[in-house]
């Protein structure tokens, strides 16, 4: 079974409006006694071997605020399996093709741009500090430093939204080169700054549904399918991190707020840089990872559940009350189901929640 590593870097220059995710925002770079601390966390997993996971994947934050040689440490500690997806986030004003460069040199073979928009006005009203053309310029340095595999971010039903705006971002994100795109509905976190302070001009659920399905179709004829909720790739582009998340695979986070599966255990860091920092965030155990946790992730892929595979796994059937559900979501729209394998459409991953209530 593959194993996931997921490195948390918790370090950016500033918190943008609508993230809630752990980070300390007003930072330059990453100190070294975090690195340190990560790699002191790395050597109590794998105290006897290296763990050479399948995947390594440096998240935050800004991971871009890593100077490649530090990059290359946490990797090389890491040792991983030959062929392994390397994955970096990156935000476009913190690369330059010098830096690139020393990340693809370090091991990092997939890069992740946070583009979100193509219109600086609307990256001003998110508190994103880069422009349109520092996003383009990131790209054509990434393909310039060697970067075989390039993912961008869109951001969809933001304040004031429409469907030229994503026409706009899918353009420059395509035109960039990419192989893999996440698009994501506008969330509105209680605890960010959008949560405390709402922005004008947001799109109603369903003219956020309808911006959804435009953006699902229009990424499809661009040929990025959609294999996730979110997630749209050309072939062979799926992200193999994640896919480790959403079929329960056993995966590693070490960071501040990280969280990790592994055994069917859950565990994560409390959400303390300094604790962690002095070795005083020792993980706290958070449940097992079982039947409705698979339910619910695989039913985030658009290739679905494998009503077989959730037998053999869990011990599970669907009752004749679900099956009649079931049924009636694909009369709607919502499902695919051909007696073995429950698919959800895009109209129904829309409404997943929903399904997902009468199924669990």
């Amino acid at each position: 079974m593959s194993l996931g590593l997921y490195l948390h870097i918790p370090y950016c220059f500033s918190k943008c409006r609508y993230c809630d995710f752990y980070s300390a925002p007003g930072q330059r770079g990453v100190p070294t006694q975090y690195v340190d601390a990560l790699l002191r966390e790395l050597a109590r997993f794998a105290p006897e071997a290296p763990l050479h996971p399948d995947t390594i994947y440096f998240g935050g934050g800004t991971p871009s605020l890593l100077s490649p040689a530090d990059a290359a440490r946490l990797i090389a500690a890491a040792a991983p399996a030959p062929g392994a997806e390397i994955t970096l986030e990156a935000n476009p004003e913190t690369v330059t093709e010098q830096t690139l460069c020393g990340f693809r040199e370090a091991g990092v073979n997939r890069i992740s741009f946070g583009v979100q928009s193509a219109r600086d006005s609307q990256l001003k009203t998110l508190g994103r500090p880069h422009t349109a053309r520092q996003a383009r310029a990131a790209f054509a340095a990434a393909r310039r430093a060697g970067f075989p595999n390039i993912s961008g971010d869109i951001m969809l039903a933001l304040p004031h939204y429409t469907q030229a705006e994503f026409d706009e971002t899918l353009e420059l994100i395509a035109e960039g080169g990419a192989t893999h795109i996440s698009a994501y509905l506008l969330k509105i976190e209680p605890d960010s700054a959008f949560g405390r302070h709402p922005p004008e001009g947001l799109p109603s659920p369903d003219e956020a549904a309808d911006f959804y399905l435009y953006a699902v179709e229009h990424l499809e004829h661009h040929g990025y399918r959609q294999y996730e909720i979110s997630n749209f790739a050309k072939p062979g582009y799926e992200g193999r991190h994640n896919l480790i998340y959403w079929n329960c695979g056993d995966y590693l986070g070490l960071g501040p707020a990280a969280h990790s599966c592994m055994g069917g255990r859950r565990f994560y860091y409390p959400a303390d840089t300094e604790a962690f920092l002095n070795d005083k965030a020792a993980p706290v155990m958070d449940g097992v990872c079982g039947a409705e946790d698979y339910l619910i992730l695989q039913l985030r892929l658009r290739k679905g559940l494998d009503l077989a595979a959730y037998k053999a796994r869990y011990g599970k059937e669907f009752s004749t009350a679900q099956l009649a559900f079931v049924k009636n979501c694909v009369k709607s729209g919502y499902a695919a189901f051909d007696g073995s394998t429950l698919a959800l459409t895009p109209a129904g991953l829309i409404v997943q929640n929903s399904i997902l209530a009468e199924l669990l």
